[in-house]
C-alpha cells in the first residue's frame, strides 16, 4: 500500500561499536523511529552499541518492543503480534521503523517473527546484516571457522548431541548458558579442541581456551567453538 513506511531489521553487531556497519549507522541517522527489543530500551545491549556509534540516537523516538524469552507458544505469538501491531502504527503514518538487534538480523533474531507478521499484513520489510557473533568470536580467538573443503555447523547447544559432534567440521554452539554443565561434559567426551567467548566485544568479555575453563554459570552471551577432533592416535 502506498504511503506506508518501511520496516528495517538492522543488525548492530556482536558488542564492539566499531563493528556496526556503515549502512546501519546511516539508517539510524536518517530515521526518527527506532524500535528496540526490550521493555527498557536504553538498558538493552543493542541500544548501547548503537548509541555508542550514533550518539544522536538518544534524540530519536525509541519504541520498546517486548519480546519475552519463554517457551509458551501462545504467549510468544501474542507478544509477537502485539509487537508487530505496534510497529504497524508508525508504518501506517508513512514513517520508517528501524528495529535494531544484537549481532546479525538473520541469525536467531527476534525480528524474524515480526517480519513474518508484517509481510503477511502487506508491509515492506528490508533486512540489513550485521557482523554475526560467531564470526566476531572466531576472530577474537584467532580461529578459522572453515578452510578449503571444510564445513562448519551453527546450532543451539541444547539441540546438539554427541552424535552430531562426530560429524566432520567445526561446530559453533550458541545459546549454551542454560545447559552449560551438560554441554561441557559432551564436549570433553568429543575429543574436540574447544574455545569459548563470553560477552564478545563488550567490556565484560572473557575468553576460555578449554571446555573445563568455561564456568557452569557463564552468561547468556556465551558462544562455544568446537574445532576438528584432536588426533588421539
Amino acid at each position: 500500500m502506498s504511503g506506508r513506511g518501511i520496516a528495517y531489521g538492522v543488525g548492530v553487531g556482536p558488542g564492539d561499536p566499531d563493528l556496526i556497519t556503515l549502512k546501519a549507522v546511516k539508517l539510524i541517522r536518517e530515521n526518527d523511529v527506532i524500535a528496540v527489543p526490550d521493555r527498557e530500551p536504553k538498558e538493552s545491549i543493542a541500544y548501547r552499541i548503537a548509541e555508542s556509534a550514533v550518539p544522536e540516537l538518544a534524540e530519536k523516538e525509541i519504541v520498546p518492543v517486548h519480546m519475552p524469552m519463554v517457551r509458551d507458544k501462545d504467549e510468544l505469538e501474542s507478544a509477537h503480534r502485539e509487537g508487530a501491531s505496534l510497529l504497524e502504527k508508525y508504518l501506517d503514518q508513512g514513517r520508517n521503523v528501524v528495529y535494531i538487534a544484537l549481532g546479525d538480523i538473520t541469525v536467531y533474531c527476534t525480528f524474524s517473527y515480526l517480519q513474518d507478521i508484517l509481510e503477511e499484513d502487506g508491509y515492506t520489510v528490508e533486512l540489513v546484516p550485521g557482523v554475526p557473533s560467531f564470526c566476531a568470536a572466531a576472530a577474537r580467538l584467532g580461529l578459522s571457522l572453515a578452510e578449503g573443503d571444510g564445513s562448519f555447523h551453527v546450532a543451539p547447544a541444547s539441540c546438539t548431541t554427541a552424535e552430531d559432534l562426530n560429524m566432520p567440521g567445526t561446530f559453533v554452539l550458541m545459546k549454551a548458558a542454560s545447559h552449560m554443565p551438560e554441554v561441557k561434559e559432551m564436549l570433553q567426551r568429543s575429543g574436540r579442541e574447544v574455545s569459548a567467548v563470553e560477552n564478545c566485544g563488550m567490556a565484560e568479555e572473557k575468553i576460555y581456551r578449554k571446555a573445563e575453563e568455561i564456568p557452569d554459570d557463564s552468561g547468556y552471551f556465551s558462544l562455544i567453538i568446537a574445532g576438528e577432533r584432536l588426533d588421539t592416535d
